[in-house]
């Protein structure tokens, strides 16, 4: 990292990555993309940002998915509602 790099936002990252925001913001959030919080905002050193994807950090498989819910199950009929 040079002494003189700026701090550069989620929309630069983005732009430099390629990626939409959502990614960079589920990346710093899941996957340990290096920012700094500044108030309420994200910072970032592009440096820093290039040596994450270098290092394969993007790379790692994403959560898996949750699993399905089980299926309902379906109630008997009854004489009262046209069973037999």
């Amino acid at each position: 990292m040079a002494p003189d790099e700026r701090w550069v936002g989620v929309d630069d990252v983005a732009a430099h990555l390629g990626v939409g925001k959502d990614s960079v913001y589920r990346w710093v959030e899941n996957r340990g993309l290096p920012a700094r919080k500044v108030g309420r905002l994200l910072r970032f050193r592009l440096s820093e940002v290039d040596a994450w994807v270098e290092a394969g950090e993007g790379e790692r498989p994403a959560e898996p998915p949750a699993p399905a819910p089980a299926p309902r199950r379906m109630r008997r009929r009854t004489q009262k509602d046209g069973g037999r």
